[in-house]
């Protein structure tokens, strides 16, 4: 019973038809009549005789049960049988589709999309009007129409990296009543309830919600050996391992797999981490870090700055051995400030040059040795960071010229600003200016300063000043040198001068002068001021994409904005840095969501409908030709080749392919001997039957209009064919295909270098949108990657394909997009006077790229009928035409060059003829 509850017809009253079976069994039963039996002596002449026909006195039961079956198949099927059919609701009520589209689904993206496929579907066999709506996406006013307008969009529809957004109030009081089926992640958001309810103030809501587990990435902490790595699941169930890549570029800059990493959830906990030893080169290379095995942006993290572990040379002036004394050491309290966040590097200053450091710092040392070549290492972007200290108060400079090491000319002695014999209290810090890189730092009152070095007064002094004391001194002055800068703390770098080294405002400091990196580099108060420029933004699945065309965003407000559209998910550069925007943070939580009592909960487990008259039709039409047979067999009709045709026919009926296929050397013969147009057979038959109609239709197109006599066109596997027998390849763009081999694209490129034309049709005119990328688009990039084309540009008026044969501007084919790509021009020659063209193109553009579908416009039956509709009506065929006449123009230009292009020669060759 629970069967025969899943199964609905879309013509029930034809079942009434099976009532007949009966009548149908008693006619056959009739036919052929019972022989009548008289007495007739002459029949014992006959005895001994063969008698070659054979003909049944009646007909065998298991062949009228076989005709019977195969009528009630055939009323079965044209009923329209359907296996779990849609509820019936109200017949003219209308249906919203909702897909999220957020990083939640991106895992599970291809099953939401056939889900809200299937109920697209099932609206149209019911007669609903339907809308779809992308929560993460921008669209236009929603209108309910018929579904073939919003399978498309469906198709077309990614997941984003972020989140729908939390006001839905008021968004569908133009819309009426509807119903809604929403298909939803298990990722709770807000937003959420507030959406549910405002769609239950319209109609029923229904939710399919998605099997997948969230999983992501949290932020990055670096250690002393490596880094450790974090993660959070959205449910806490059993044990779990999950492996984590960790990527990066290696020498040549190439992006590859530095190391594996599995963190490991313990029984019932959400979160996760585990550390990872890395070596300081190899740390600074990671680029980000992926679940290998989720597709998701929050289980890509992206590293920036903060992940890169400086290496800082400490030298100090001390040549005695003070161990007992070691918290009056120059370099104590700056070891203990940047050893946790950079590697610290001893040697000699020679030394330590040639290692290159990020960072020298010199604790009170006056005389360098090797001034020189210190001077050219900050010239060439070093940055050197200098303390002041006995030493260096110390030294006369009074009568010396500004040291290139300093920022500002010193005053020689020290000053002394507190105690007994000072000429004053203590000073503390004042506040920092806008224009300096301590700006929106705090000055604690606890820090104060009891002695330091001056600097000499002059007009050239204030530029230099990046911090002063209450009463106004220079405290740290700074000057470019070439690409690097000179850092002057105008105390000592320990406790002697000032209680500053032991403060937590001097490691933010240094970090502002980006000695050291961390994360309070870009928190708000540290970006005010700064610009930052999206350069690298991460999709819903975790992909990186390259963008160059966002304007810039203020720091501050970058650094407090959530992930949206506006402020999406990637790579931003700002200055010589740059900032990793990633989907979660530290304290990110991925709850599962709560749906009010009033919607429908259904789960993307419930069954799917399909239709099974094909199905039925099929085994009526198999038992019919079981019929036959038997009929011939009981009439002694049946002999060996009549069985032998009849597989045979069965066999090329079944397997059409491997009937026609021809051998290479076959193949090799026919393409010798006649023009052959060929395609690239795709993993999609049904592309495949369109590419060979296509094909078809413009090789009679050809045959009827030029000189071109085509043979029949035929189809060319990359891997099994040589290609140089055929001078058009036409390349149809399918999501199932399979990245290139490198004996694949040595062919390719051969083929290319030897004359040929490929004809890449990516068929996504009718959603292909300017500055955005489909799916068959990123499929040919991957495809086209290890191919040796030359640069392309679209096409431009006065191309030679525009009058190959017949003048043309457009190039439709089952779609009218313009944005066909074509060989660019070597050079963009002088119009000559008199003649209507440039002289663009001299040779054959050995690739074409566009998305119009050509082969549904060309398509043809045997007949030699157009097989697919393009457009409306007369509008429609004109477009048909058009097509036609393109793909014409195309072959003439394989064929023959740039005979069109060379009239541009005439009048000069006139000339001469002339004298």
């Amino acid at each position: 019973m629970t069967l025969f509850s899943t199964i609905g017809f879309a013509a029930p009253w034809l079942l009434l038809g099976l009532l007949a079976l009966p009548l149908l069994w008693i006619l056959l039963r009739a036919v052929p009549p019972a022989p009548i039996r008289r007495v007739f002596p002459g029949v014992a002449l006959l005895l001994g005789l063969k008698d070659e026909d054979i003909q049944s006195d009646k007909t065998p039961w298991w062949l009228l049960l076989l005709r019977a079956l195969v009528m009630a198949c055939l009323i079965v099927g044209l009923a329209g049988p359907i296996v779990n059919p849609a509820p019936k609701g109200q017949s003219l009520s209308k249906l919203l589709v909702i897909l999220e589209g957020s990083w939640a689904d991106a895992s599970d993206w291809a099953a939401q999309q056939r889900k809200a496929l299937e109920v697209v579907e099932q609206s149209r066999n019911q007669g609903r009007p339907v809308a779809f709506l992308q929560l993460t996406a921008s669209q236009d006013d929603l209108v309910f129409s018929a579904s073939s307008e919003v399978a498309p969009a469906i198709k077309a529809a990614e997941p984003n990296a972020w989140l729908p957004k939390e006001n839905w109030k008021g968004q569908f009081e133009p819309l009426g009543d509807f119903d809604t089926h929403w298909l939803a992640s298990p990722l709770d958001w807000s937003g959420r309830t507030q959406l549910a309810r405002e769609l239950l103030r319209h109609g029923s809501v229904e939710v399919a919600m998605s099997r997948s587990s969230p999983l992501g990435l949290l932020p990055l902490r670096t250690t002393a050996q490596g880094i450790e790595i974090a993660a959070v699941r959205m449910t806490a169930g059993q044990a779990q391992v999950v492996a984590v890549d960790i990527l990066g570029l290696d020498p040549s800059g190439v992006e590859r797999r530095l190391q594996r990493a599995d963190i490991q959830f313990a029984a019932q906990a959400l979160r996760a981490t585990t550390a990872v030893d890395l070596p300081l080169e190899m740390r600074n290379r990671i680029s980000r870090l992926a679940v290998v095995t989720h597709k998701s942006a929050a289980a890509v993290r992206l590293t920036d700055d903060r992940i890169r572990r400086p290496e800082i040379a400490i030298l100090t002036g001390e040549t005695s051995d003070r161990e007992s004394l070691i918290l009056f050491a120059p370099d104590h309290y700056l070891t203990q400030a940047l050893s946790p966040f950079a590697e610290l590097i001893e040697g000699t200053l020679d030394d330590v040059i040639l290692a290159n450091p990020d960072a020298i710092i010199l604790a009170d040392v006056a005389k360098i040795a090797s001034k020189e070549a210190l001077v050219d290492w900050v010239a060439d972007g070093g940055t050197l960071v200098r303390f002041a200290g006995p030493r260096l108060a110390a030294v006369q400079f009074e009568a010396q010229a500004r040291d290139p090491l300093l920022p500002v000319k010193l005053r020689a002695g020290g000053r002394t600003v507190g105690g007994a014999m000072s000429w004053g209290a203590p000073k503390t810090l004042q506040s920092f200016e806008v224009d300096t890189p301590f700006y929106g730092l705090p000055t604690p009152d606890e820090v104060t300063v009891t002695a330091q070095v001056l600097a000499e007064p002059g007009p050239d002094l204030p530029p230099h000043v990046i911090a002063r004391l209450s009463d106004g001194t220079p405290l740290v002055t700074r000057r470019q040198l070439g690409q690097g800068q000179v850092v002057l703390f105008h105390v000592t770098a320990n406790t002697e001068w000032s209680n500053l080294p032991i403060s937590g405002l001097f490691v933010a400091m240094l970090e502002r002068l980006s000695v050291v990196g961390s994360a309070a580099n870009f928190e708000p108060d540290s970006l005010a001021g700064s610009t930052w420029q999206l350069v690298e933004q991460l999709d819903g699945a975790g992909k990186l994409m390259q963008v160059d065309d966002r304007a810039g965003i203020a720091g501050a407000e970058l650094a407090q904005a959530a992930i949206s559209p506006k402020t999406p998910a990637g790579l931003y550069q700002g200055n010589d840095r740059r900032w990793a925007r990633n989907i979660l943070s530290d304290d990110s939580q991925l709850s599962p969501a709560l749906w009010p009592d009033e919607v429908r909960l259904l789960g993307q487990d419930q069954p799917r409908s399909q239709r099974l008259g094909a199905w039925f039709l099929a085994l009526a039409l198999g038992l019919l030709a079981a019929d036959v047979m038997a009929a011939l067999w009981i009439s002694g009709r049946l002999r060996g080749g009549v069985l032998g045709a009849i597989f045979g026919a069965l066999l090329i009926n079944i397997f059409p392919q491997s009937a026609s296929a021809q051998t290479p050397p076959a193949q090799a013969i026919a393409a010798s001997r006649a023009v052959v147009l060929a395609y690239v057979e795709t993993q999609d038959a049904r592309q495949d039957e369109i590419s060979r109609a296509g094909l078809l239709g413009l090789s009679q197109a050809l045959f009827q209009r030029t000189s071109i006599e085509p043979a029949a066109p035929l189809g060319l596997s990359l891997a099994r064919d040589e290609l140089s027998f055929f001078p058009f390849l036409y390349w149809p763009i399918t999501l199932g295909q399979q990245p290139l081999s490198s004996e694949e694209l040595r062919k390719l490129n051969r083929y290319l270098k030897g004359g040929g034309m490929i004809l890449f049709d990516t068929r996504d005119g009718d959603i292909a949108r300017v500055g955005q990328t489909t799916k068959e688009g990123r499929v040919l990039q991957q495809l086209a990657a290890g191919l040796n084309l030359p640069p392309l540009a679209p096409i431009v008026p006065d191309h030679v394909l525009t009058r190959s044969f017949y003048l043309l501007q457009d190039f439709p084919g089952r779609y009218a997009s313009r944005d066909i790509w074509v060989e660019a021009p070597q050079n963009a020659s002088v119009q000559v006077e008199g003649m209507p063209f440039r002289n663009l193109n001299d040779g054959v553009t050995p690739v074409v790229i566009g998305g119009n579908d050509w082969a549904a416009a060309w398509a043809v039956d045997e007949a030699g009928a157009p097989l697919l509709p393009v457009g409306r009506g007369r509008a429609g065929e004109r477009q048909r035409e058009i097509a036609l006449r393109f793909g014409v123009n195309l072959i003439m230009h394989v064929l023959t060059g740039n005979y069109k292009s060379d009239q541009v020669h005439v009048p000069e060759l006139l000339r001469r003829l002339g004298e």
